[in-house]
């Protein structure tokens, strides 16, 4: 009797962690949006298009994210994406940089002109990784007038919403 009920609080204790360990990145209401003074930033559904990859149960999921200026003009903006790990207290980057990332400097000026007159910055259909629990929107900048101070805001998106 004793080793039944060994067995069974064991059994118990093994199911009750691994449930508490999975975690999956899955969005339940969409789309999902978080704004600060200077920023607005919306998670949604994946856009379609042909040649896209679709989402992989088990995987990853695909989803769509449209980042806005709604605050001060910007010098210079940079937008970056990372996903966490369960296992990991690293953050993970969702594009990367390829070749040298030369023209790194001009594109985050150009992106500033595009936001500052309005048009958002979209990542029409991204991969991220069902193991991740978090995804993590860091948005680096400078005000007009203000080159050499950069600013940071982070928007991080869970599967209850926004944390």
């Amino acid at each position: 009797m004793k080793r039944l009920l060994f067995s069974l609080c064991s059994l118990l204790f093994v199911f009750t962690f691994v449930q508490s360990k999975a975690h999956a990145l899955t969005f339940t209401v969409l789309p999902i949006t978080q704004k600060t003074d200077q920023w607005s930033v919306e998670v949604s559904e994946a856009k379609d298009g042909t040649g896209f990859a679709a989402p992989k149960e088990g995987k990853y999921n695909v989803y769509s994210l449209e980042v806005k200026n709604i605050g001060k003009e910007a010098a210079m903006v940079d937008v970056q994406l990372f996903r966490n790990d369960p296992d990991s207290i690293t953050r993970f980057s969702l594009f990367g940089c390829p070749g040298e990332c030369v023209k790194q400097k001009e594109d985050t000026k150009a992106l500033a002109e595009s936001l500052n007159d309005g048009s958002p910055l979209r990542f029409n259909h991204f991969m991220l990784a069902e193991k991740a629990s978090e995804l993590e929107v860091v948005i680096i900048w400078t005000q007009k007038g203000q080159e050499g101070r950069y600013l940071k805001q982070t928007f991080k998106f869970t599967e209850d919403g926004v944390n």
